[in-house]
């Protein structure tokens, strides 16, 4: 258990006395996780885990089963793991009460990087914004394969056009990790902004996100001539 270790060794004390940035990530899953077992002390649990699924983005991406087949773990520790990693993804989510206005790419990164850097497949959401830049709705257009073949600029525009939104963002994650545009990235993204002039709707940027950062094709003029 935590309290069997040395005082300041505890993740749950330097939390409280430095803050939660002064913790690795073993240590903030170890209080999410409370107990260890007989042989194991909770921070090496920790450790372990993130060792065997190889870092915090395995992690996330585990399946209830896998983390229930780790010794150590079962229903109550794979349960608090679970919660804990939609919890995050809630906070950074767009609820119906707040909707932020976009002043950069940052912003979008914020909003959707720690959900969409983790998912194993890609992913095209657009955002949709009003006259003010500020977000209207978010949704997801394309899973699976993201490319110049399959993408059409009028399940793009959809939701844009029911919802007279004059202004979209395009979002897409690299599962590889890696967010450096592709050149068909930036074919996709002349074409749908050459699609939104037809319908006067602006393509403000195009963002792509990864696990090692994001990428705005705008500021690196690929694909806005």
């Amino acid at each position: 258990m935590i309290r069997d270790l040395p005082q300041e060794e505890r993740p749950r004390e330097r939390l409280r006395n430095y803050g939660p940035s002064s913790l690795s990530t073993a240590e903030l899953l170890a209080i999410i996780l409370r107990t260890g077992t007989q042989s194991e002390s909770v921070l090496s649990l920790s450790t372990r885990l993130m060792s065997q699924f190889g870092g915090l983005s395995g992690l996330a991406r585990a399946s209830y089963d896998e983390l229930c087949s780790v010794h150590g773990f079962g229903d109550a520790k794979t349960t608090q793991v679970k919660a804990a990693f939609e919890l995050g993804k809630r906070a950074l989510s767009l609820h119906e009460n707040e909707r932020p206005t976009v002043h950069s790419p940052q912003d979008v990164a914020n909003l959707l990087q720690g959900e969409m850097a983790f998912l194993e497949q890609e992913h095209l959401r657009v955002v949709l914004l009003n006259t003010r830049n500020r977000i209207q709705s978010i949704h997801e257009v394309y899973k699976g394969n993201v490319n110049s073949a399959v993408i059409r600029a009028g399940e793009i525009f959809r939701e844009a056009v029911r919802s007279n939104a004059p202004a979209v963002i395009l979002a897409h994650n690299h599962p590889s990790g890696d967010p450096a545009p592709s050149d068909e990235d930036v074919q996709i993204t002349r074409r749908i902004i050459d699609a939104g002039k037809l319908l006067d709707i602006e393509v403000l940027d195009h963002v792509v996100l990864a696990q090692r950062g994001f990428v705005s094709l705008k500021e690196r003029k690929l694909g806005f001539d």
